[in-house]
């Protein structure tokens, strides 16, 4: 038999680095911005392309690293961090965005669903929303397999750090007639510029933020192309952290009900007189 006291000590002394514990590792970032995010690239358009990136702040310091395969060789690829730093909710478009149903999502219907560009992520000079957005002799290319290796660190605004969650990444560039090469028989002129083919513009693929990751792009990912929550319960796609969390904010509630339960018991059936198991 555990005397009361004892166990209602041992309860209370559980329950602050429980809670302590499941606040630490629920939470993907601190108070001053740091953190880092896993990004998951899926195909639109039915481009074939898929990729995985990570976003990692160190206070008003973003490191953006991409991986992504399945593109067109060879060509230079448009890329950005769409969404709002205001409380809009936006996400990835599906088949659905295609409105004018000729087939090929373009950037101006696509926008409807991921937002308008906040920051272009070109691989030197200016990110500007506007004046690079399509500033493709400052985007990366991909190599001769279709493949795009990307990193850059920059420096971004307080909204940014704060809304990072609310943001995603968009490529763009697809080869829909098959001939490795953007031109304008394969889906026309871009709705953005008519100087470019739609080809060029047109979203390749879209990924939102996953919630709390790591400091490296997971091996596999790429490949599967829903690369793994680095840290994951195995069956789960979800932080073992996190889990962890769940289970001692768990733990800490049932230390709260076992408290209470004994302060409502009468006091024969607490142990001592009637003999019972505490």
């Amino acid at each position: 038999m555990i005397p009361e006291h004892t166990s209602r000590r041992a309860a209370l002394a559980a329950l602050p680095a429980a809670l302590a514990l499941t606040v630490a590792l629920a939470s993907p970032a601190t108070a001053d911005g740091n953190g880092a995010y896993q990004i998951n690239l899926a195909q639109l358009n039915n481009s074939g392309s898929k990729g995985v990136a990570m976003l990692s702040l160190k206070g008003n310091q973003l490191t953006v690293k991409i991986e992504s395969e399945g593109l067109v060789p060879g060509q230079p690829h448009a890329q950005h961090l769409h969404g709002s730093t205001d409380g809009h909710d936006f996400h990835c478009p599906d088949p659905s965005a295609d409105t004018n149903g000729d087939g090929v999502i373009d950037n101006t219907e696509a926008t409807v669903d991921y937002g308008n560009i906040n920051i272009s992520l070109t691989t030197s000079g200016s990110t500007d929303a506007m004046d690079s957005a399509l500033a493709v002799d400052r985007m990366p290319v991909a190599d001769a397999q279709g493949k795009l290796s990307y990193e850059r660190t920059l420096t971004v605004s307080q909204a940014v750090v704060d809304h990072i969650k609310d943001l995603h990444i968009v490529q763009h560039g697809i080869d829909r007639n098959g001939n490795k090469k953007y031109d304008f028989d394969g889906a026309g002129k871009s709705e953005l510029d008519p100087k470019l083919p739609q080809e060029a513009t047109a979203p390749t693929d879209c990924g939102e933020v996953q919630g709390a990751a790591v400091g490296s792009i997971p091996v596999g990912g790429v490949e599967t192309g829903t690369g793994p929550v680095d840290g994951a319960a195995p069956g789960t796609g979800v932080p073992a952290a996190a889990l962890v969390a769940g289970g001692l904010a768990a733990a800490a509630t049932g230390a709260l009900v076992v408290l209470r339960r004994r302060r409502s018991l009468p006091a024969a059936g607490r142990g001592g007189n009637s003999g019972a198991a505490a």
